[in-house]
């Protein structure tokens, strides 16, 4: 089992964020309030292998560059840092080889968060 189940991208303003996210990675949303946090959950299958989560925005959730990342898995790297800025964000780290592991890269979102891709080849 991966030690990672659910996760959560902190943002201040959620419709520009979904916006970004589809416009990078193609991704649809199902709308969820909790009270007072809003909550666009990223469709996916919720029994396949990997974690899902969605984008959220609450008083006690700030964007940020420093913290823990996520990795976004892609077929190759490239295809999204090709719509990252296009998207309104900013490519940090070009595609770069981990060996064996594949290739990642960095980015910042339109949220202000650094994110990371991840791709085999």
């Amino acid at each position: 089992m991966n030690p990672v189940i659910w996760f959560e991208v902190p943002v201040t303003n959620i419709d520009r964020a979904k916006k970004f996210y589809r416009d990078v990675f193609g991704y649809e949303y199902q709308m969820l309030e909790m009270g007072p946090l809003q909550i666009a959950v990223i469709e996916g299958d919720m029994n396949a292998h990997g974690a899902t989560g969605g984008l959220i925005k609450g008083e006690d959730y700030v964007p940020s560059k420093t913290g823990t990342y996520i990795y976004f898995s892609c077929d190759d790297v490239n295809i999204e840092l090709e719509k990252i800025e296009k998207a309104g964000g900013k490519v940090l780290v070009p595609k770069t080889s981990i060996g064996e592991s594949g290739f990642i890269a960095h980015f910042i979102d339109s949220e202000g968060n650094r994110v990371g891709l991840h791709s085999d080849k």
